[in-house]
């Protein structure tokens, strides 16, 4: 027989390689050279097997670390018997290396190609997961809300306690699994365990079903669900609420999921914590300074000082009037506040008056020197 590859070189892979790696490397070369779909092709077999004996060594992190030290003579392998044997590949030569009947060779594609892989009976069900839909303010993401929803979804029914079958009835051994939920299907020369058809993996039948519940052990029904939404939630934010979903017949429940979205503010725009708010102001105020009121988001009333000499687009920082962080409410984001100078276009008598005094006082600068723009807006 010729010598073994190295595992490695087998699978393409870098002795460095994660166990994520290994998998992913096998999974292309099992999928490549599978005999289902290269029926009759030896060398393709060969591939298979060669490709899945470096598997099955280098994705055990106890007879890795023996193959690494020792080389092949350091692992234990019945691969090389049972590939090497006159008769060539044998079915149940490679399920005892793997463990037979509901071993490691179905455990091996179940974790790959998602099937197989052990009895399903005892295994809990989950029902399934709802959205719903939850719109908010701005200022009730700052404060956080507390409110009553009301969903349709699937419950358990209150006759059977969602068992699905009559009171006073029993359920009964599944005839086609025998009770084990799964069954076993030949492909190719290997088989796969699959969930049963007949009971879907209960292992049992019901045979008087519940007549409330017509025997899914589950009713829609509507329920009333008081919700705490955090302060600080961003949009399109998810909140989970546990146990909450559908139920399913003899097993958990799903969970509910609120899905968050901000309504547009008359005044504030947000960007992540911090708020933003543009306030107009008259030349006077920005040529000769002063002080003016703004409101914050929850309805205070801060001072901003206004120095002489200030122009559009100032900005100024009022800290901790923003929004919450999420969980941490004692700890806040910051508002600015955009200053922008207004040019009036309606004045009263005494107004222009008082502009065309200005106006004589500085006529000394009325071809002012160019200068070059900073910043344009085309």
């Amino acid at each position: 027989m010729a010598s073994k590859r190295d595992y490695y070189e087998v699978l393409s892979v870098d002795k460095s390689a994660s166990n994520d790696e290994i998998k992913k490397a096998y999974r292309k070369q099992a999928i490549k050279y599978h005999p289902d779909k290269n029926q009759g092709d030896k060398e393709s077999e060969d591939k298979f097997k060669e490709a899945t004996e470096a598997y099955e060594i280098l994705s055990d992190d106890k007879k890795r670390s023996q193959y690494d030290r020792f080389g092949h003579q350091g692992v234990h392998s019945d691969f090389a018997d049972a590939y090497g044997r006159s008769g060539g590949f044998n079915t149940s030569d490679f399920e005892s290396v793997f463990g037979g009947s509901g071993g490691g060779f179905d455990d091996i594609f179940s974790s790959l190609f998602g099937f197989g892989g052990g009895s399903s009976r005892g295994r809990t069900k989950k029902g399934n997961d709802i959205r719903y839909d939850i719109t908010l303010t701005l200022e009730e993401v700052a404060l956080g809300k507390k409110t009553d929803i009301e969903i349709k979804k699937r419950d358990t029914c209150e006759v059977c306690s969602g068992s699905g079958a009559e009171p006073g009835s029993k359920k009964s051994t599944c005839s086609t699994c025998g009770g084990h939920g799964q069954v076993r299907r030949a492909q190719g020369f290997f088989s796969i365990t699959q969930t049963c058809p007949t009971c879907q993996g209960s292992g049992t039948i019901i045979s008087n079903p519940c007549k409330s519940c017509k025997g899914e052990g589950t009713k829609v029904k509507s329920k009333k669900i008081s919700v705490n939404i955090p302060e600080g939630v961003d949009d399109n934010t998810q909140l989970r609420v546990t146990g909450e979903g559908e139920a399913v017949g003899g097993g958990n429940p799903g969970d509910l999921y609120l899905f968050i979205s901000i309504k547009s503010h008359q005044y504030f725009v947000r960007e992540a914590v911090n708020l933003f708010v543009e306030i107009p102001i008259n030349i006077a105020q920005a040529t000769l300074g002063d002080e003016v009121s703004v409101k914050t988001l929850d309805n205070k009333t801060v001072k901003i000082k206004i120095p002489a000499g200030t122009i559009t687009g100032t900005i100024f920082r009022v800290r901790g009037s923003g929004i919450p962080h999420i969980n941490r409410s004692s700890s806040k984001g910051d508002l600015f506040v955009i200053v922008t100078v207004e040019t009036p276009t309606s004045l009263s008598s005494e107004e222009k008056k008082l502009f065309n005094e200005l106006k004589k006082i500085s006529e000394n600068n009325s071809t002012p020197a160019p200068k070059k723009p900073t910043k344009v807006n085309w």
